[in-house]
């Protein structure tokens, strides 16, 4: 809280499009609040704060910050999108790290919301350029969608990976941190749960265990396409987060099979095995009949249930490797200005200062986003602007 801003830094913002800065920092006005950007953040000195002014009650308000925070730069732009998200345009860095998305009324913002019962705002890294959606396997245990996973893995080596689960439990002997698990305190892993950080989790046997949502981004980082092999209920969670995926079912040809499979393994007491098919019965009828995957595939024939899998993938004879695309690194300068028109953010780089690239004027189509927080904001498309004509030059796209 504090006394009201300055109506020279703030203005009279009439259409919530119009900013002004003061030094490092903007203010950008979404209905009765103004979210001024900038100047250090309350827990780091080193990374861009978050305060909103609220113009009914004539007060300050600190925010929870959620996502990860981007680095304080000497100065950024900023331009109100939609009503729920506010792009910032760090001057005096490259396009791998200048586009940030801070989301102020998105329906993960108002979940947050209700969870914490505060004002909230989320962090999102904006990227260049598209990645192939994640793919969600699920099925009984028993039913062989290890072996399938397997031979994708086999078959496809640079295409998949792997997020690397979190878990409170100790590790073993051999085993790594960030390799085979990424070893939490329960204290933290809780407080990311509760920030939204998980696409799932479950207690099991004490302990936690789940899925970040950043440690299925950093797979998509890689250029890999992220596989996670969870159960019906990780699965619905999934579903119901923001995460853009494929949810495929992997079914036995009858439950009779799938104990017949079971038993054959030779590796578990009766008791356990009586668990895993009352397990199993709840699974196919919640996988079968609840809408919840895409598609449903029966092993009932090895090789025929994959060569299915590899179709749903759009994987074709011949294609051993990911489809990766490197954006070209622009820099921007500091001194730059920006301009909304329709889903297309034109920047204007013309500073003196800007010598690095022979075009000074680029456009960011935004019209493909997917995701956001509390992970990356990617589909931005990067192109130059042709000065002559003042338009955009598709054919110099460089995401």
């Amino acid at each position: 809280m504090g006394e009201a801003p300055a109506d020279s830094f703030l203005g009279d913002f009439l259409n919530g499009v119009d900013l002004k800065s003061k030094g490092q920092e903007t203010a950008i006005c979404v209905g009765s609040k103004i979210y001024v950007i900038g100047g250090a953040d309350l827990e780091s000195t080193s990374l861009i704060g978050v305060r909103i002014f609220d113009k009914s009650s004539g007060e300050w308000i600190n925010p929870i910050v959620l996502g990860t925070k981007p680095k304080l730069s000497n100065g950024h732009s900023a331009v109100l999108l939609n009503g729920d998200r506010i792009l910032v345009i760090k001057g005096n860095s490259n396009s791998d790290d200048c586009f940030w998305f801070l989301e102020v009324g998105t329906p993960f913002i108002g979940e947050q919301e209700r969870t914490y019962g505060n004002e909230v705002v989320a962090w999102s890294k904006g990227v260049l350029g598209n990645v192939e959606k994640p793919i969600v396997i699920s099925g009984p245990s028993g039913v062989g969608k290890g072996t399938l996973i397997s031979k994708l893995m086999i078959e496809f080596p640079s295409m998949f990976g792997f997020s690397v689960s979190h878990t409170t439990r100790a590790p073993r002997e051999k085993e790594q941190n960030g390799i085979h698990y990424h070893f939490s305190d329960r204290s933290v892993m809780e407080s990311d749960i509760k920030d939204g950080k998980f696409l799932e989790f479950a207690s099991v046997h004490g302990n936690l265990y789940g899925t970040s949502v950043e440690a299925v981004e950093v797979v998509a980082d890689a250029g890999k396409r992220c596989i996670l092999d969870i159960d019906v209920q990780g699965a619905r969670s999934v579903r119901a987060s923001s995460l853009d995926a494929i949810f495929i079912f992997i079914s036995p040809p009858s439950f009779e099979e799938l104990e017949k499979r079971l038993r054959a393994r030779a590796t578990e007491t009766e008791e356990q095995i009586q668990k895993r098919l009352r397990n199993a019965r709840a699974e196919l009828e919640q996988g079968q009949s609840s809408g919840l995957f895409d598609h449903i595939l029966v092993n009932d024939d090895l090789e025929s249930c994959y060569e299915n899998l590899k179709k749903i993938l759009g994987l074709t004879e011949g294609v051993k490797t990911a489809r990766k695309t490197y954006p070209e690194l622009v820099d921007l300068p500091i001194e730059h200005s920006v301009s909304k028109i329709d889903q297309r953010i034109l920047i204007n780089c013309g500073a003196a200062e800007y010598h690095k690239a022979s075009n000074n004027m680029y456009a960011l189509d935004l019209s493909l986003l997917k995701g956001g927080a509390p992970g990356r904001t990617r589909g931005l498309n990067l192109y130059v602007v042709n000065p002559s004509t003042d338009r955009v030059n598709g054919d110099n796209q460089l995401s």
